[in-house]
């Protein structure tokens, strides 16, 4: 099934989600066009016509409708998905499929068949998400319907259960936007509620390693899209028992690096969000954590590369944790004052600046942090001279690494040369 021509943004080539219209009289679906104004372009993208200092954008709500209209049968799922002659194939009996109240069995079969058309379908992905599968989706993680009583409960029903979580958190993560400003964000202010955050905790706490990696990217996500900010800032100020299930994974997760990596990277994004986030993460011992995890996976790493095995992933989780810790330190007073007492933390940083076993994809981040600290902590200050710090920025300097990096480093050198 192709997508008309006329229903497809000519920035991404793929369906509107939110058309919006240009005094040009072109139309763009509303995430991209913003991103091209926020680049600082003043033109229409297809016909070069100067747009002022102010481009309205004014909602096209005939082609919205037009679309509804054309989606409201759905695509016919690949032959694939597919595995009763007599069903209907349509998303709309999909969707019915997994918002009636059979067995957990029948679930996850239609678990399967929107997994598939969702990972490998463009327009199926933008189909689901404009028939709204997405709420659907959620709902099955957090609020799922009781448990039978446990005589009624087989082995077969504890199995499908968890593979239904499963199934349908990695759906619900393939259908958001990938950028952070699209509305479907807003979907994700279901989990407000005090029994969605007592779910995702117990998810956090008990599931399989693929649930709590996708548990932590749901996180960054809420904590990235300006529509969930306050769902973010509620959940690091009123839910403990999320912080208690989040920290811990970060120098455990079972071994497994991408969930480590991935709950560094939603400490990141929950600290970036403002308010008092760094504050709370802080209070819950995210510094401490953050760098055992740092010496957890250098560890890791120290092995592999005496076994002759790769350190990608152990890298991967250094540079989350960095950028864990420079979003707490920049974050707050209380972050830095944190990271300034904490026994190890500067020195861990400073050696974190330039490694030369790694690919130093944190530098970036451990400069920052360090400057964040060190500007307001004399102590900080001799602690990070006497680990060296001079002469890593130096190195990093002479590195490949990034402009801001390099940037940042800069900005080091001159605190410490005014010492």
């Amino acid at each position: 099934m192709s997508i008309p021509h006329l229903f497809r943004c000519p920035i991404s080539l793929d369906i509107f989600t939110d058309p919006v219209t240009l005094c040009t009289g072109q139309t763009y679906d509303r995430p991209c066009i913003e991103r091209w104004l926020a680049a600082g372009h003043r033109t229409c993208p297809v016909t070069m016509q100067p747009l002022g200092d102010v481009a309205a954008l004014v909602p096209n709500r005939t082609l919205r409708h037009l679309i509804e209209r054309w989606l409201s049968a759905g695509p016919t799922p690949p032959a694939a998905a597919i595995t009763d002659a007599h069903e209907e194939p349509s998303l709309a009996a999909l969707k019915r499929s997994l918002q009636s109240g059979g067995a957990n069995a029948n679930k996850v079969a239609a678990l399967r068949k929107a997994a598939t058309l969702a990972s490998e379908s463009d327009v199926g992905r933008a189909c689901m998400l404009q028939l709204g599968f997405l709420p659907v989706l959620l709902h099955l993680v957090f609020h799922p319907p009781p448990p039978p009583p446990p005589w009624e409960t087989t082995t077969t029903d504890y199995l499908s259960s968890s593979e239904q979580e499963e199934l349908a958190l990695q759906c619900a993560l393939s259908l958001l936007p990938s950028s952070p400003t699209s509305p479907e964000h807003g979907c994700l202010n279901v989990l407000g509620t005090e029994s969605s955050l007592a779910s995702f905790a117990r998810l956090l706490e008990r599931g399989g390693a693929r649930v709590k990696a996708s548990l932590c990217r749901l996180l960054e996500a809420i904590a990235a899209a300006p529509a969930t900010r306050d769902l973010a800032l509620a959940a690091a100020a009123s839910s403990p028992r999320v912080w208690q299930a989040l920290l811990p994974l970060l120098h455990g997760g079972g071994g497994d690096g991408r969930v480590s990596a991935a709950a560094a990277r939603a400490v990141a994004a929950v600290c970036c969000c403002g308010g008092a986030t760094a504050v709370h993460a802080v209070r819950h011992g995210a510094v401490p954590a953050l760098l055992r995890c740092l010496s957890s996976w250098k560890s890791a790493a120290a092995g592999k590369a005496a076994g002759g095995g790769g350190g990608g992933a152990n890298a991967a989780v250094a540079a989350s944790a960095l950028a864990a810790l420079e979003a707490v330190a920049a974050g707050s007073e209380a972050g830095r004052r944190a990271v300034a007492r904490e026994p190890g933390a500067v020195r861990a940083l400073v050696r974190h600046v330039f490694m030369m076993s790694s690919s130093n994809e944190g530098s970036e981040h451990a400069v920052a942090a360090l400057l964040a600290v060190c500007r307001e902590s004399r102590a900080a200050r001799g602690e990070a001279a006497a680990a060296g710090v001079v002469t890593q920025a130096l190195l990093l300097l002479q590195s490949q690494c990034g402009v801001r990096a390099k940037t940042k480093a800069r900005s080091l050198l001159k605190l410490f040369k005014s010492m």
